[in-house]
């Protein structure tokens, strides 16, 4: 599988790739992304089912590294920095854990090696499934249609960013929607057995306002990573790379 991806600058420096969340792409990180590239060759990858990139049957942790590992190889990196946010995180956890010579650093941002079944995707992926893309208008009708199941106005407009137009002009989702959807149960289980260990350089970048890593995960993810740096960006939600840029750029290049 031949992942979509953006250069988001710094060409000649060590080489850095990003990878989005459930439901996000390359597209969210070509901001931040440019800050970076400051220090590092940005690549932003869209993983498999996602953005650009081909759609496919399998969807587990195990299929998007091996997508990841094909892109480094097709693209000459024989090692990277990678940074995973989310749903990236999981894929950047596991990589690093499993092809520790193809890591340099690790940056994992607000998700920890834990299950995820209490994060509520049900409602959103109900809205989506539900959708009549037949008699759809515009994102912003789409929008509307989603009140009833997705109350957050941010959440309806991130869904929504996932419609896209075909050559005719009719409305699709850009994503695989239905693999996606049976995916949910191995998307939000924990990817890391016992015996996974990454011991190189490791930063977990958390949200302060966000619930998805708590005090009591910190163990954990010094078990699995036992040189990682824990950095808490106070007022930020799950999203800290937006919601907190100039302090996240900061503490991912530190």
């Amino acid at each position: 599988m031949h992942l979509f991806h953006r250069e988001l600058g710094g060409a000649g420096n060590p080489p850095l790739i990003l990878l989005h969340g459930m439901l996000g792409s390359s597209r969210n990180w070509q901001t931040t992304g440019a800050d970076l590239a400051q220090r590092y060759h940005v690549f932003a990858l869209d993983l498999r089912n996602h953005g650009k990139s081909p759609h496919g049957d399998e969807m587990t942790y195990e299929a998007m590294v091996a997508d990841v590992l094909a892109w480094m190889d097709e693209h000459l990196v024989p090692a990277a920095s990678l940074l995973g946010h989310s749903m990236g995180g999981k894929v950047a956890m596991l990589l690093a854990c499993r092809h520790p010579a193809r890591v340099t650093r690790l940056l994992v941002v607000d998700i920890a090696p834990k299950d995820y079944t209490w994060v509520g995707h049900r409602a959103e992926f109900a809205a989506m499934n539900e959708l009549n893309l037949g008699d759809l208008r515009s994102r912003a009708e789409a929008e509307l249609r989603f009140e009833a199941r997705v109350p957050s106005w941010p959440m309806r407009k991130f869904l929504a960013t996932n419609l896209d137009r075909d050559a005719e002009g009719r409305w699709r989702w850009q994503i695989n929607l239905p693999v996606l959807t049976t995916s949910l149960p191995t998307l939000e289980s924990n990817v890391l057995t016992p015996a996974d260990r990454f011991e190189g350089p490791t930063r977990f970048l958390l949200g302060g306002a966000s619930r998805y890593v708590e005090p009591a995960d910190h163990a954990a993810i010094r078990q699995h990573f036992p040189g990682a740096e824990i950095v808490t960006l106070p007022g930020a939600g799950h999203n800290p790379h937006m919601d907190a840029r100039t302090e996240f750029v900061r503490a991912a290049l530190a």
